[in-house]
């Protein structure tokens, strides 16, 4: 297939290295030293000097009829791109970031027909002096049957769901405040204390009661059961996950992604956020 990545990041570089290395044509679309880096060496590389060879481009030809476009831009960043995403003859374009707002401008931006939305959240990548520190697990979600069959193929375990505005919702209500809490065992170099923990229980309520709040479904099933938890389990998983190697490297993500899902929840529902504010890094 053909295929390009908007966004070669961490996570759109290890999208790119598992689909180059499974055969298929890819140009990565960057910018800045991202874009010289790579024109430099004309791949993705592995930590381990392990590369993927891919075309380098610093914008999207609208020309090339490519099968799917990957946008692995930050949600911030995704106007800047739309413009050329319309004119592309692309078949299909697939989003993949963190948000918690509506997805219908976004299918309007490109047609409906060629409207495709993932996420990654199996993929967890380090991009450090050029190269990719990935860990690949089950967890990445998409709207598309064929896509998910591309990506598992790729080595990158993918599974289907269909309502993806619920799915993005319900994901950005549980992971904002774990982030957050990343973002302090990270500073801090260990875990929260009781207090904070039962502090960042209470934004995880309030992200779940904005979601019902907006009709969505919480999906999937995994966290639809953990939103049902009495509020002291929750505060207590939370102070227990501070005290783990996930909860640091997450916050070695930064701060800048769980500052935009608390945001993007207060303005869907400023009424019921002041619990995600408290939170806010």
């Amino acid at each position: 297939m053909k295929i390009a990545i908007l966004g070669p990041g961490a996570i759109g570089s290890t999208f790119a290295w598992h689909l180059s290395r499974a055969g298929h044509d890819v140009t990565v679309v960057a910018r800045g030293a991202r874009l010289r880096w790579l024109e430099e060496e004309r791949a993705i590389v592995r930590g381990d000097g392990e590369r993927a060879g891919v075309t380098v481009a610093s914008s999207l030809d609208a020309a090339t009829p490519w099968d799917i476009v990957l946008v692995t831009v930050l949600s911030p960043q995704v106007a800047a791109v739309l413009p050329a995403l319309r004119a592309s003859a692309a078949r299909r374009v697939m989003f993949m970031f963190n948000t918690f707002e509506r997805l219908e401008p976004l299918r309007d931006a490109v047609g409906a027909e060629r409207f495709r939305f993932g996420f990654p959240g199996g993929v967890f990548t380090l991009l450090i002096d050029g190269r990719i520190h990935p860990q690949v697990r089950a967890g990445t979600t998409v709207d598309d049957a064929d896509v998910a069959q591309l990506f598992n193929a790729a080595g990158v375990p993918t599974v289907v769901e269909r309502d993806m505005q619920s799915w993005l919702r319900s994901h950005a209500a549980m992971v904002a405040p774990l982030m957050s809490i990343g973002v302090i065992v990270h500073a801090r170099g260990a875990g929260v204390t009781w207090e904070e923990a039962a502090t960042h229980a209470r934004a995880f309520a309030a992200g779940f009661e904005i979601v019902r709040a907006h009709g969505n479904a919480i999906l999937p099933t995994a966290i639809g059961v953990s939103a049902r938890l009495p509020r002291v389990v929750v505060t207590a998983l939370l102070w227990m996950m501070s005290r783990t190697k996930m909860s640091s490297d997450l916050g070695r993500l930064g701060a800048a992604e769980p500052r935009m899902l608390i945001d993007m929840m207060n303005t869907a529902a400023p009424q019921l956020a002041a619990p995600l504010l408290a939170i806010r890094p």
